[in-house]
């Protein structure tokens, strides 16, 4: 039988001061495989079903109505329990569950976004060009054009008709439908293509959908196959050309969630920024009970271009559905504000081997090591960050720690490598204590990106524990 050796003064000293990084599998608690397989699954099926910001707000709507929640409206009396919610303009919505103390005492705020990188019709999309019809588009958000063309996509979002009338499109994730796609050049014709760096290779006029070519039959105008297109959305959703004037349609990747890898421990799916965390932030908040602070969730929309407009973070949305929370108790918005605390989930930079000259690998996040902190984000100097405080990074360090979350911090590549933003520093703004944190991502911003079931679990454990934060 080996004797017991007694360990090393630095062993013991390594052991009681160094921090060691832990692969997440080896801190799994039993039953938590399980459990993570259980919550990826509903997750997958969060993405199939909102492919848009507006299918998202859709596919919310349901899910927390199913848990019980219902509309508020101003006034509306509400009481330890109860669980509302609004959405606004059906781009963002913003859910909360009434806890014990009252809102004097702040609330427990997780903040993510449902928008995504897209391409979005102009508004006088459609033409014909050598009898191939096409839509013209505009990208939305920072996304890399070559990654977008030979690939299938699905149309979808709303037709506003001059009457009131909103028509929803959806096209290509319904059984047998047509896919569309952006023709690229073939290798034998792209010599002087392939010398153009990859941000030019691809101009964004160029990203043009095909959605059609067959010409209308028995007739010898112009445009005879954009005219046969029209007939054809004509007969389907009732709509005419000018119509697309008053359109918001997106061309999104026509890629189901599935899982990646022999070992189905990661899952690959348009849309992981940020819907990832959004349903993070959504699934910990349907499952409270009574919380003793007040649990809100905000999902908002225009983040990925800055979160300008009515239906992003900047807008006065957020501060009326508190402000009128608060009237219900007598307290001032900025009373509640002062004393609250947001977790900004979002995802970050994954750490990738294969790029890994634009990492600084001692900060940067690692694929199964769980839920991301991101003590700032920004550019270069910090610029465009909210830098959370020493006392708050311990803050939530004790609130995961004592959920057995399983977390890590998180650093967006090398400093001056490029950088990004979220919606933090306008929650801070507000005076709002906040914290950025989030799923880590592969391939971030492309058509199809890659996250870990595990990280995708400890974020929604994470957002569970800030939730139900005294």
């Amino acid at each position: 039988m080996d004797e017991f050796k007694e360990p090393t003064r630095g062993e013991q000293l390594r052991k009681a001061l160094a921090y060691e990084k832990k692969n997440g599998y080896d801190r799994l608690l039993p039953g938590e495989l399980e459990a993570m397989e259980d919550y990826c699954t509903g997750y997958k099926q969060f993405l199939d079903a909102g492919k848009t910001e507006r299918e998202c707000v859709d596919r919310t709507i349901a899910l927390a109505e199913a848990a019980g929640f219902r509309p508020y409206t101003r006034g509306m009396e509400l009481k330890p329990g109860d669980k509302v919610y609004r959405a606004n303009r059906g781009k963002a919505i913003m859910l909360a569950v009434m806890g014990r103390k009252g809102l004097d005492q702040g609330v427990n705020i997780g903040a993510a976004h449902i928008d995504s990188p897209r391409l979005d019709l102009k508004q006088n999309p459609l033409y014909e060009a050598d009898e191939m019809a096409f839509l013209k588009t505009h990208y939305y958000g920072g996304l890399r054009k070559y990654q977008w063309v030979t690939i299938p996509l699905e149309l979808h979002g709303v037709v506003a008709l001059k009457s009131g009338q909103v028509v929803r499109v959806s096209v290509g994730n319904g059984e047998g439908d047509p896919l569309f796609t952006i023709d690229d050049l073939l290798p034998h014709l792209g010599a002087e293509q392939s010398k153009k760096p990859l941000g030019e290779a691809i101009p964004a006029e160029n990203l043009n959908i095909l959605v059609g070519s067959r010409p209308l039959a028995d007739d010898e105008g112009s445009d005879r196959v954009k005219i046969a297109v029209l007939e054809l959305l004509n007969r389907k959703y009732g709509i005419v050309e000018e119509d697309f004037i008053s359109a918001e349609l997106s061309a999104v990747p026509a890629f189901s969630a599935c899982d990646i890898g022999f070992d189905r421990s990661l899952i690959g799916a348009y849309g992981h920024d940020d819907r990832v965390c959004a349903y993070a932030a959504l699934a910990a908040l349907l499952q409270l009970g009574m919380p003793e602070r007040t649990a809100v969730c905000m999902l908002a929309d225009k983040e990925e271009i800055g979160s300008e407009g009515v239906s992003g973070m900047k807008s006065a949305a957020f501060d009326t559905f508190m402000a009128d929370l608060c009237a219900g108790q007598g307290v001032l918005p900025r009373a509640c504000y002062e004393q609250s605390f947001c977790l900004s989930a979002d995802v970050t930079a994954a750490y990738d081997p294969n790029f890994a000259e634009v990492y600084e690998k001692r900060n940067s996040a690692f694929i199964n090591y769980g839920m991301g902190l991101c003590k700032y984000t920004g550019a270069r100097g910090k610029s465009g960050a909210s830098d959370a405080s020493a006392e708050l990074v311990a803050y939530v360090r004790r609130v995961l720690d004592n959920a057995n979350v399983v977390w890590q911090m998180a650093e967006l590549g090398k400093v001056d490598a490029g950088g990004g933003g979220t919606v933090a520093v306008y929650m801070a703004e507000r005076d709002i204590d906040t914290l950025d944190a989030g799923v880590p991502v592969l391939s971030m911003h492309a058509p199809f990106e890659t996250v870990s079931k595990l990280d995708c679990y400890m974020t929604f454990k994470g957002m569970k524990a800030v939730f139900e934060a005294v």
